[in-house]
């Protein structure tokens, strides 16, 4: 009897801990999710019904229960192309194959193959994945349009720093500038700060904030818009989405989001077995538990899915034990879609945009190169040759 109540209080502490870490989760998803979309050309709502389903479906069959799954910033520049290229119609089928392609990878036990590819492919993919973030999305941070090149959009950041620098007439890039200005000062402060603060993570402290002086002063910048039905974003297959199967380019865009989806992961699941002293992670069911959430997001006409190390680690670090923490992660984030959709219509665009700014940053990781030259001066250049490649993608 007495070793019952042990088990039951065992278990009682362990959901105790899920549920607490579940919130920290649900906090630094949030805001990723929304900027994550917005930076992709998809309507907000769509990140966060990614999101959803990474946590409740990806959580619910993952290999790697700690991990936690939604849209990540390591696909905002193929989405973008794919969009600009193929339209948005096209996304739902692309990641939708993409899906299915993950979940054969898992079957044939193919998985652990992607943990072989080169560590200086991967970072100098994750490099220039950056670079094309931090550009795009320092444009969007003064409410401007980023073009469709990350060279370009290089090319332009003086332009862009000088609209957020000079007040004119007619414009508000300058509001819009202090916005974001002021969430990466606050991300940055937040972070150095003692443990004990960590519980409101950096990037939700800077999207708070931005709210709260944005709403005070009125200021006319660009919003985050949810729509009442946004049910209505949803776009499932039709008949007229048949042809789309037999596109050449189609497939070719979904191997693509495939391969880079599953790396992304398995890159975040090996670090993580890392990070806890839990069952290890089973690569082959991770990647199947990726493709069915992949294969779902793409029925609704969400962005693609992966495992997320910032998101993964958040976890590890606020004490979550099981799966539970992920799963009840995306149900938070389906109660706000569901219940409070009016809130996030006060979420400055400039906000979300300067947390990937500093994302974008982070990923570029200039000290990599230090650790790939103690390996060869061959890994540095696989890794120099990627990042370029990716950066003009």
């Amino acid at each position: 009897m007495g070793s019952m109540s042990v088990e039951a209080g065992n278990r009682g502490l362990v959901m105790q801990r899920d549920f607490l870490a579940s919130v920290v989760v649900f906090l630094v998803a949030l805001p990723l999710c929304l900027g994550i979309a917005i930076a992709s050309g998809v309507p907000p709502a769509l990140g966060l019904i990614s999101g959803i389903i990474g946590g409740i479906v990806v959580g619910y069959f993952s290999g790697a229960p700690l991990q936690v799954s939604g849209p990540a910033a390591g696909l905002v520049s193929l989405i973008a192309e794919i969009i600009e290229a193929q339209g948005v119609e096209s996304l739902g089928i692309i990641v939708l194959l993409a899906g299915v392609m993950q979940m054969a990878t898992g079957f044939f036990h193919l998985a652990p193959l992607f943990r072989a590819v080169s560590p200086a492919v991967i970072q100098g993919m994750l490099a220039g994945i950056g670079v094309t973030i931090f550009a795009a999305q320092f444009h969007v941070m003064v409410d401007d349009k980023p073009a469709s090149k990350a060279l370009e959009n290089l090319m332009n950041l003086p332009g862009a720093v000088s609209k957020g620098l000079i007040p004119m007439e007619g414009t508000s890039h300058h509001l819009a500038a202090a916005i974001g200005v002021l969430s990466i000062i606050l991300i940055v402060v937040w972070a150095k700060l003692p443990s004990r603060f960590h519980v409101l993570p950096p990037a939700l402290v800077a999207v708070l904030v931005s709210v709260g002086v944005a709403a005070g002063f009125h200021l006319p910048i660009q919003y985050v818009d949810i729509p009442d039905q946004f049910m209505n974003v949803i776009h499932l297959p039709s008949l007229k989405s048949l042809p789309l199967f037999t596109d050449g380019g189609i497939w070719f865009s979904a191997c693509a989001i495939a391969f880079v989806a599953t790396a992304e992961t398995m890159l975040s699941t090996t670090a993580l077995d890392r990070l806890h002293h839990g069952p290890r992670a089973d690569y082959d069911k991770e990647v199947i538990a990726q493709g069915l959430g992949n294969t779902l997001s793409g029925i609704l006409g969400a962005l693609p899915i992966t495992g997320v190390i910032v998101r993964s680690t958040a976890n590890i670090e606020a004490g979550a034990k099981t799966r539970l923490s992920a799963i009840l992660h995306g149900i938070w984030i389906a109660l706000l879609l569901t219940l409070f959709p009016t809130v996030l219509d006060l979420i400055p665009i400039a906000s979300l945009a300067a947390v990937l700014v500093y994302t974008g940053y982070k990923l570029i990781k200039p000290k990599v190169v230090l650790e790939l030259l103690a390996i060869g001066k061959s890994e540095v250049a696989i890794f120099m040759i990627t990042l370029l490649v990716q950066g003009q993608a």
